[in-house]
């Protein structure tokens, strides 16, 4: 994980994360599954408890939307997300609750 941001492996930067790391030349089908990977990476660092990951997890899902939305062959990977969001949404709220669990517990 990097030093500085929370919920991310060493090397990478939000941009990266967020959009997949997609280099130029990429095609649609690897820029799709850059983002699945994106987000299934987030999913697992949430899982793994580590500090910032809701976010990374909500701005992944974010951006493998905004993806979908742009390419042209995006029918399977709006499947994916409407698969998908529902659980990643009841990650983000449970990590949430439960840091606000703790927050009152620690006052």
């Amino acid at each position: 994980m990097s030093a500085g941001t929370p919920g991310l492996f060493k090397g990478e930067n939000c941009h990266e994360v967020a959009q997949g790391a997609c280099p130029p030349g990429q095609t649609e089908t690897q820029s799709r599954r850059a983002g699945q990977d994106a987000v299934y990476r987030q999913m697992f660092l949430l899982e793994e408890g580590r500090p910032g990951a809701e976010m990374g997890l909500a701005i992944a899902l974010l951006h493998a939307w905004l993806t979908a939305e742009s390419n042209s062959e995006s029918g399977l990977e709006r499947v994916w997300l409407k698969n998908i969001s529902p659980i990643c949404i009841q990650m983000i709220e449970t990590a949430l609750q439960a840091t606000d669990t703790v927050s009152l517990c620690a006052q």
